[in-house]
């Protein structure tokens, strides 16, 4: 949602050499796309947020597209801008903002001159994360959920009619479920089902309990997945009939004509944002309010929405698609989403290390 960095197989590893250095990996998923020509202004995004579909006010207005540079990971971004390379607008994730900020290399966005700011959702405009001591540092254009994917053939009603992360620790779907293999998401998952609330500070007792939790699930889950493409096979061919999943496994799935639907747990659903933020030395304002413009546009949140699967920020995009559409992709009631949604925060360092000696104990066998 790195936008979109998929966590690799010793993702705990890294995140213990990286936690050491105050360091915390990318929770978004990852979408590839060619890059695109230059322009006006340097345009800093993910592979795939480069499409002329999702910048064509910008490209009406200049003639062409921007300067685009990619994101590999926010973390190596944020090394070389540290450095001394400075690109005008930079497309992070929502957890990002304060590292960036603290860093010294953003300005304040105004969203007086963000032409679309009125149309975002004001369940958007008041997330914290997008914003440094109550001031805006970033127009948020994107969402994406992680939450439980299922069989709607295959999963009792139970569950389809009261949506629940308890799925994944039932000992009637033994065998046929699974979880994603990231420490952080594995802990606040078992968190939410025990009925905890504080996910991203819990302390030693609540761990230990968490810990004890995730031993019992370990035993009914088929596997833990790092490769999307290997839940999707598992998902169409039944091998697995619910897992924790992202936007884009769903869309996938439903392509293949596979009967699946993505929960809204009654606990909480897993939300990025990403969006716009501007470098403190951008080389023309002008230009980089166009470029926002022109991304969060309802026409560009549509070609987003029916070509990824996630949603727009712009409430207006969701009424230029068919309602059919959107109920394919779950976006059929966006605010709903975004009311029950658990915006992803970065963790702090230290509890960072424990969640993640925490799973790396629990597949060890212990």
């Amino acid at each position: 949602m790195s936008k979109f960095e998929m966590m690799k197989p010793n993702r705990r590893d890294l995140l213990k050499t990286m936690a050491a250095a105050g360091v915390t990996y990318s929770v978004l998923p990852m979408i590839s796309k060619p890059a695109m020509a230059s322009g006006e202004v340097h345009y800093h995004t993910w592979a795939g947020y480069d499409e002329p579909g999702l910048l064509q006010g910008y490209i009406d207005k200049h003639g062409g597209m921007p300067e685009i540079s990619h994101i590999s990971s926010e973390e190596e971004s944020l090394a070389k801008m540290m450095a001394g390379w400075s690109p005008d607008v930079m497309h992070p994730g929502n957890y990002n903002v304060q590292r960036w900020y603290d860093a010294g290399l953003l300005q304040p966005v105004d969203t007086a001159r963000a032409k679309n700011w009125p149309d975002i959702f004001s369940s958007i405009h008041k997330e914290e994360t997008a914003q440094v001591n109550g001031q805006q540092y970033m127009i948020p254009s994107e969402f994406g959920n992680s939450s439980v994917v299922y069989r709607t053939d295959l999963v009792d009603e139970k569950y389809q009619q009261e949506n629940s992360w308890a799925i994944l620790f039932d000992e009637k779907y033994k065998g046929r479920v699974a979880q994603y293999d990231s420490a952080d998401s594995l802990v606040q998952c078992a968190a939410l089902v025990l009925g905890m609330k504080n996910i991203y500070t819990l302390d030693d007792k609540q761990l230990a309990e968490v810990k004890k939790f995730l031993n019992m699930q370990r035993e009914l889950l088929r596997f833990y997945w790092s490769s999307p493409t290997e839940m999707e096979q598992a998902m169409a061919s039944g091998e697995i009939v619910a897992a924790y999943s992202w936007n884009q496994s769903l869309v996938t799935l439903k392509k293949q004509g596979i009967a699946v639907d993505m929960m809204v747990p009654k606990e909480g659903i897993f939300t990025w944002i990403a969006g716009f933020v501007i470098h403190k030395d951008c080389k023309n304002l002008d230009a980089a309010y166009d470029l926002i413009d022109a991304w969060t546009s309802p026409e560009s949140g549509s070609w987003l929405i029916d070509n990824y699967g996630y949603g727009s920020t712009n409430s207006k995009a969701y009424d230029m698609l068919p309602k059919e559409r959107l109920a394919e992709l779950g976006l059929s009631d966006a605010n709903k989403v975004l009311d029950g949604s658990l915006f992803f925060k970065a963790l702090a360092p230290e509890f960072d290390r424990k969640y993640s000696d925490i799973v790396i104990e629990v597949q060890a066998g212990g």
